[in-house]
C-alpha cells in the first residue's frame, strides 16, 4: 500500500512538475507575463492603508544624483506618511531594461521606472503589463494638477509638448518625460584654431572631417603636429546609434515607419559607412566603444570633437567637475559646446532624447494610484531643478523652466566649475535653443532592437577598416545581412491588425529564460528517469501495482 501511495504522489510530482514546465515554457515564449486586468482609477485613495512601491532609477555613478532622489521619496513620504517607496539605483538603462523582462516572467515588476519609449514598447505584450496613462492625466482628483494631489503637480498643457509626444505611441501615453537631452559637439577650439580654422556658426559634416584628417598630421618621431603627443583621435563618438539616426534624419533618408517597417537598409545607409570608413582609415574617427569615453581623449587634448549628450557636459573640458583623468595628464583648452554637425546648416535636426517614467500595472489599483502619485512628484518644480543642475539635462516642464530659480541658474554659467560649471550651462542652454530642431525616432516593439543595429553597422565598419578589411559592396551586403539576423529586423513588429507582437529580447534575457527552461526540462528528465528506475525495481520485486 505504501509503495502506491508513493507511486501515486510520484506520478502526480511529476505531472505537476510537466505542468509546471509547459507553463514555464509558456512563459519564456511570451516574455512570460499574463495577463492583467484593466487598470481602473479608484473613486478615493484609501489613505487609512499602507503601501510599498519599488522604483528603479538610473543614475550616472553621480551622488548628487541619488542624494536628490533619496530627498524627493523623503519629501513625498512626508505628504504621503502611508506610502513607502524603495529605491533601486543602476548605473545603465540597459539593465534596468533586462532586469524588467526578466521579471516580467515572475510578475515582479518594480511599481514605477525610469526608461525609454523605445523600452516600453517591448514591454507592452498586449497583457496589461504598463498603465496607460490618459486616463490619470485627466482624472480631476489625482490627474495632472488634480484637486486631491497634496503637492503643485504640473498641468498637462505646461509638459513641453515635444517632450510629452515622446511618450506617446500605440494610441495612448504610457509613460511621462523625466528629464531631457540632446547630443553635442564639445569642441577643442584652441586646437582647431591651431590648424588654421575657424568653427562656423553650425558644425557641418564637411567641416568635421576636413579639421578631423588635418589634425592626424604627425612628424617624423610619430608625434602628432597639433598636440605633440603620440595619442590623437581627432573626432570621438560616444553613441553611434544615434550618429546613423541623426545622419539619415538629416538627409531626409529612411530609418523605419510608425508601424514598424525597417528602411535603414538603403544606398544612403551604404554611403555614410563608406565615409566613416575611408575616416578611420585615416586614423581621423573612432567611437567610444572602440577606443572609450571621448571625454578622457578630449580633457587629454587628444581628441578635438567629442560628440556625447548634453547630459555628459559635466565629464567635459579642462575644468570639468567630474572628469576622469588625473590632472597631471589634463591639457588647457578653450572648450565650445555646439550642436552636432549638420548637412543642412539652415534646417537643423538632432535628436531628443532622456529618460521617461512609466508605471507598472498591478493587481491592486490602490497600489497603482500610488505609484501614479509618486510619479506625478518627479515632475514638481524642486525635483526638476535640482536634477537638472546636476548635469546638461533641462527640465521637462514649463513651470521649472520659466520659474525664477531655473533662470537664476542659467545665468550664473562660469561662476564656479561645479553647480555653474560653464560647459554644463551651454549645454543645457543648446537644448533650450533647439527644442523646435530636436526629433524622436519611432517608437514600436522592436523599435529598441533597430537603434542597436544602427549603431552596430558603424562599428562594425570602423573595427573592419581598422583590421584592414575590404570595405565594399559585397560587405555592405553581408553587413546588413548580419545584422538583420542578429537583431530579428527582418520579423514583422506588428500584425496586420496593428496589435503588437512580440519583439527580440536582449542577449542576456534570452539566455537567462533559455537556462531557466533547459533547468527545469532537466529535473524533468531526472525525475522521469527515477520513477522509470523504481518502475522497475517494482517489477523485479513482485509488487503490486
Amino acid at each position: 500500500m505504501r509503495n502506491k501511495t508513493q507511486k501515486k504522489r510520484s506520478h502526480a510530482g511529476a505531472v505537476c512538475l510537466g505542468a509546471f514546465l509547459l507553463g514555464a515554457l509558456a512563459l519564456t515564449g511570451c516574455h512570460g507575463s499574463r495577463g492583467m486586468a484593466d487598470f481602473t482609477i479608484p473613486e478615493e485613495f484609501d489613505t487609512s492603508r499602507d503601501f510599498e512601491i519599488t522604483f528603479w532609477a538610473k543614475n550616472d555613478t553621480n551622488k548628487t544624483q541619488t542624494d536628490i532622489y533619496r530627498q524627493a521619496i523623503a519629501d513625498f513620504q512626508e505628504l504621503y506618511p502611508n506610502i513607502t517607496v524603495n529605491l533601486r539605483l543602476y548605473t545603465d538603462y540597459g539593465k534596468i531594461y533586462n532586469d524588467v523582462i526578466t521579471n516580467i516572467a515572475t510578475n515582479t515588476t518594480p511599481n514605477v521606472c525610469i526608461t525609454y519609449p523605445d523600452h516600453i514598447a517591448t514591454y507592452l505584450t498586449g497583457n496589461n503589463i504598463v498603465v496607460p496613462l490618459d486616463d490619470l492625466f485627466a482624472d480631476d482628483l489625482y490627474g495632472l494638477g488634480g484637486s486631491r494631489v497634496e503637492f503643485e503637480a504640473p498641468l498637462k498643457e505646461e509638459i513641453i509638448p515635444q517632450f510629452l509626444e515622446e511618450c506617446s505611441f500605440g494610441g495612448h501615453y504610457y509613460a511621462v518625460p523625466y528629464m531631457r537631452s540632446t547630443e553635442a559637439c564639445y569642441v577643442n577650439k584652441t586646437y582647431v584654431e591651431a590648424l588654421g580654422y575657424t568653427l562656423p556658426e553650425t558644425l557641418t559634416w564637411d567641416f568635421v572631417w576636413e579639421v578631423a584628417d588635418a589634425a592626424t598630421a604627425q612628424d617624423s618621431e610619430g608625434n602628432y603636429l597639433v598636440n605633440g603627443q603620440k595619442v590623437m583621435i581627432p573626432f570621438l563618438y560616444k553613441s553611434t546609434d544615434n550618429m546613423m539616426i541623426q545622419m539619415l534624419k538629416q538627409l531626409d533618408a529612411g530609418y523605419s515607419t510608425e508601424e514598424g517597417e525597417i528602411l535603414i537598409f538603403n544606398d544612403t545607409t551604404e554611403e555614410l559607412l563608406y565615409t566613416i570608413a575611408d575616416h578611420v582609415k585615416n586614423g581621423a574617427f573612432s567611437t567610444f566603444k572602440i577606443s572609450s569615453y571621448p571625454a578622457n581623449f578630449l580633457n587629454a587634448g587628444q581628441c578635438i570633437f567629442a560628440i556625447d549628450s548634453t547630459a555628459g557636459a559635466t565629464w567635459m573640458g579642462t575644468d570639468a567637475p567630474l572628469s576622469d583623468i588625473s590632472e597631471d595628464v589634463l591639457v588647457e583648452f578653450e572648450t565650445e559646446v555646439m550642436a552636432i554637425p549638420q548637412f543642412d546648416p539652415a534646417n537643423p535636426k538632432m535628436i531628443s532624447q532622456g529618460p521617461s517614467v512609466c508605471i507598472f500595472n498591478k493587481a491592486d489599483p490602490q497600489e497603482v494610484l500610488a505609484s501614479w502619485l509618486f510619479t506625478q512628484y518627479l515632475l514638481t518644480n524642486r525635483v526638476q531643478i535640482a536634477y537638472a543642475e546636476t548635469e546638461g539635462y533641462v527640465p521637462v516642464t514649463s513651470l521649472a523652466r520659466d520659474s525664477a530659480e531655473y533662470q537664476d541658474y542659467l545665468s550664473r554659467g562660469g561662476e564656479d566649475n561645479n553647480t555653474y560649471y560653464e560647459v554644463k550651462l551651454k549645454a543645457s542652454q543648446l537644448l533650450l535653443d533647439n527644442v523646435g530642431n530636436t526629433f524622436v525616432t519611432p517608437v514600436f516593439n522592436g523599435s529598441a532592437s533597430l537603434r542597436d543595429a544602427a549603431g552596430q553597422m558603424i562599428e562594425n565598419v570602423a573595427k573592419s577598416t581598422r583590421r584592414k578589411e575590404e570595405i565594399d559592396s559585397r560587405y555592405m551586403e553581408k553587413l546588413f545581412e548580419d545584422v538583420t539576423s542578429l537583431y530579428r529586423l527582418g520579423q514583422a513588429s506588428r500584425t496586420s491588425s496593428g496589435k503588437q507582437e512580440l519583439g527580440s529580447l536582449p542577449p542576456a534575457s534570452v539566455l537567462l529564460l533559455a537556462a531557466l527552461g533547459s533547468a527545469w526540462i532537466l529535473i524533468l528528465l531526472y525525475m522521469g528517469v527515477g520513477l522509470w528506475k523504481k518502475k522497475s525495481r517494482d517489477k523485479g520485486s513482485g509488487t503490486a501495482v
